[in-house]
């Protein structure tokens, strides 16, 4: 099975339903994690891509030891490509 990961931030996802956002139903949604998603709303609906980018360059190098400008590459290279940035 291919790991999820959000449509949004590009966080993994995982197996379980503990990582994944909620519809305005409550229903899991499929597309984006709880930090990104809920209640059926974006968390943040006024983040940029750019905005984003710069967000998860800092969580992949203060959290998981990227280098920085590795991680800003990674985000700028795969982001773009998301769900929720594609319509943008």
């Amino acid at each position: 099975m291919q790991e999820k990961f959000c449509e949004s931030c590009g966080m993994p996802m995982g197996e379980t339903d503990e990582m994944y956002g909620l519809e305005s139903n409550g229903s899991k949604s499929t597309d984006y994690c709880k930090n990104c998603y809920d209640n059926g709303v974006f968390t943040n609906p006024n983040t940029s891509l750019e905005e984003m980018i710069e967000f998860v360059a800092s969580v992949m190098v203060k959290d998981f030891g990227f280098d920085a400008k590795d991680a800003k590459e990674q985000c700028e290279v795969g982001l773009p490509n998301l769900k929720r940035w594609k319509t943008a």
